[in-house]
């Protein structure tokens, strides 16, 4: 059978990048295991448990060289993935064997496995979000000046800049990049706690001892690089982690698919393009078409990470008591895939913002098509100051302006509004005097200072926390 003959997720066929696809593959959670056994004997023996140096030495040894032969054999006899592993590592070393997964539960290794996993992850997600941060902050610079027309509910609105619309998006990823900060400022294992989370057969090791089963953890802890672990815990860590990372992923996505909803817009305005290849192609059909197809994966991903964010939502509010199984067969999905595309979401991002092309032509021709309607109060204002009556003025222009509507809707026609107030005696202004009012950058107000401040004063800090942080080419497979 070849893989051309099974389904294969898209999220790792297509979107996602090397480094997460191996942070969620079996080889990095069965090492982890080894990680955490190795810790657990280590800790024990260090805590006075008849575990010798020279079996944890022995375990050490054996960490990276899993033999995944006997491991799969072992599982179809005894149909449990944890056993099958220990049965496999005391076969490489014999003298260790007896000592494996002392004291401890399946959870052990599984739950501590996918926090060490899905903080991993997180830092890699960071770790991105700052790459797209530094391109779009190159970008937001150099068009921090260039007026263009502004939208709300995408009528034509006072006009803004292209950077200051690009700090816009930045603005959301800061947000994002804060919340990704905090979740891995608080990362926490959790730990050793047994079957009911209440530590028993630790403390039964430890002959009632409570002081070395509480050190246990915190060694445990410190081993696999942590500061704590949970406190308490039922015999999982609680499912409201898995929420909380599932929606700070969410949030990513949200900011990802509203850049993606400017892009496109743009893109059919004809203003701004995300990077469109030599050889590619738009459509089968229509030759000539550059469909925004890198935005519109964007999007199309960042939908399922908002939708996806549910599930360890529900699972969070359906666990009974201190564990049901219920969340099992969900999370191997849903938090997974999550991570996936939110770093597919991410290579996509650098790559769109890193090579949009911006014309400045259209830009401006579009905003002094509608730049005669908007200006009209600082016209209005001007007549009044030689002499003219305001409210006289007002009904002209009112007048004037529904008439080169008019024209512009009903006919097809250009925006001829300075034609007819020239042309208007009330105003006593020049055609030649209009156009020096209607200049684009009067009408942006503090854009282009508010988009260098901020790059400068809350961008430039974050910037250079992140300054020794190295990311790879944002490479798009298809």
């Amino acid at each position: 059978m070849s893989h051309r003959d099974v389904y294969e997720s898209p999220l790792s066929a297509r979107y996602a990048g090397k480094e997460m696809k191996y942070l969620f593959s079996p080889d990095m959670k069965f090492r982890t295991w080894r990680r955490l056994w190795i810790a657990l004997a280590e800790a024990e023996h260090e805590l006075g448990l008849p575990v010798t140096k020279e079996q944890v030495e022995e375990l050490k040894s054996h960490a990276e060289d899993i033999n995944y032969e006997v491991a799969e054999a072992r599982e179809k006899e005894v149909r449990h993935d944890v056993m099958s592993h220990v049965y496999a590592y005391g076969k490489q070393c014999p003298g260790a064997a007896g000592i494996i997964h002392l004291g401890a539960t399946s959870c052990y290794v599984g739950d501590n496995t996918d926090i060490i996993i899905m903080t991993e992850a997180l830092k890699l997600i960071r770790d991105k979000l700052v790459a797209v941060l530094r391109v779009l902050a190159k970008f937001a610079g150099e068009y921090a000046g260039l007026p263009t027309l502004a939208f709300t509910h995408f009528q034509p609105a006072q006009p803004t800049t292209v950077g200051k619309r690009a700090a816009l998006w930045i603005q959301d990823l800061l947000l994002d990049l804060e919340d990704v900060e905090h979740q891995l400022s608080k990362a926490k294992l959790l730990g050793s706690k047994g079957t009911t989370g209440t530590q028993a057969s630790f403390l039964e090791l430890f002959e009632g001892n409570h002081q070395k089963v509480k050190e246990l953890d915190k060694k445990i802890a410190k081993k696999l690089g942590y500061g704590e672990c949970f406190a308490v815990s039922g015999q999982t860590y609680s499912r409201k982690l898995d929420s909380q990372m599932l929606n700070i992923l969410s949030g990513i996505a949200q900011s990802a698919a509203k850049f993606s909803n400017d892009i496109r817009l743009l893109q059919h305005l004809k203003e701004v393009e995300e990077p469109f290849e030599k050889g590619q192609i738009g459509s089968s059909a229509m030759a000539y078409k550059r469909n925004p197809m890198r935005t519109e994966r964007i999007a199309s991903l960042s939908r399922y990470v908002v939708v996806d964010a549910l599930n360890p939502a529900l699972t969070e509010a359906g666990q009974w008591f201190e564990r049901t199984l219920d969340d099992s067969a969900n999370k191997r999905l849903s938090v997974p895939e999550a991570f996936l595309a939110v770093d597919g979401i991410l290579t996509l991002y650098a790559n769109v913002a890193d090579g949009l092309v911006v014309y400045p032509k259209v830009i401006e021709q579009h905003l002094l098509k509608e730049l005669p309607f908007m200006a009209t109060e600082n016209i209005m204002m001007d007549a009044v100051k030689r002499g003219g009556d305001r409210q006289q003025l007002h009904e002209a222009i009112r007048v004037h302006s529904m008439a080169a509507g008019k024209v512009i809707k009903e006919q097809g026609g250009e925006n001829d509004l300075l034609e007819r107030i020239a042309g208007d005696p009330m105003f006593g202004v020049t055609l030649e005097e209009l156009k020096e009012i209607l200049k684009p950058e009067k009408y942006v107000g503090r854009a282009p200072e508010q988009t260098r401040e901020f790059l400068d004063e809350v961008l430039g800090p974050v910037l250079e926390r992140y300054r020794d942080t190295k990311t790879s080419e944002a490479e798009v497979t298809v």
